[in-house]
């Protein structure tokens, strides 16, 4: 005997089209909360707060073709900002030995402070904008995010 879902696959379609679109407005909504909370607080923006997440995560630094991947933007897009980090003293630019061309950014002692206490303010609004989740919810959900992207990945999108 067919599913009611078998019979009709375009209200799955339709569901699917909502969720995404939900999900498509949530995250908007929170990133949104979250840049206005950034520029208001700490007078810096989501872009500089996500380059200073990705080096804090790499003590040694990256060159900035590793920082453009981490974030998934184009080199282009990571220029400017650490271009700007640097000229505020919250990033350094180092050379790599044997490569004139390259260099590694890494966080100034002053830029691990910094990114500490956005950090600490970042997770406490999102705590917050997410706290209608148990912490089991979040696992829950967060897994199966984890298993949609691991299946676009493989199915080559």
């Amino acid at each position: 005997m067919q599913s009611a879902e078998a019979k009709r696959p375009e209200v799955a379609s339709k569901e699917r089209l909502r969720l995404w679109l939900r999900m498509l407005k949530a995250s908007r909504s929170i990133e949104a909360t979250l840049r206005e909370r950034l520029r208001e607080r700490f007078a810096t923006t989501l872009p500089r707060f996500d380059v200073m997440a990705a080096l804090s995560r790499f003590e040694d630094g990256l060159k900035m073709s590793q920082l453009s991947g981490v974030l998934r933007v184009s080199n282009g897009n990571v220029t400017g900002i650490v271009d700007r980090l640097v000229d505020d003293g919250l990033v350094i630019r180092v050379p790599v030995p044997g490569d004139r061309r390259a260099s590694l950014v890494r966080l100034t002692r002053r830029g691990q402070e910094e990114f500490a206490r956005q950090a600490i303010a970042h997770e406490i609004w999102l705590d917050d904008l997410l706290s209608e989740f148990s912490a089991e919810d979040a696992r829950d959900i967060g897994q199966r995010l984890e298993a949609l992207e691991a299946g676009q990945k493989e199915g080559g999108v």
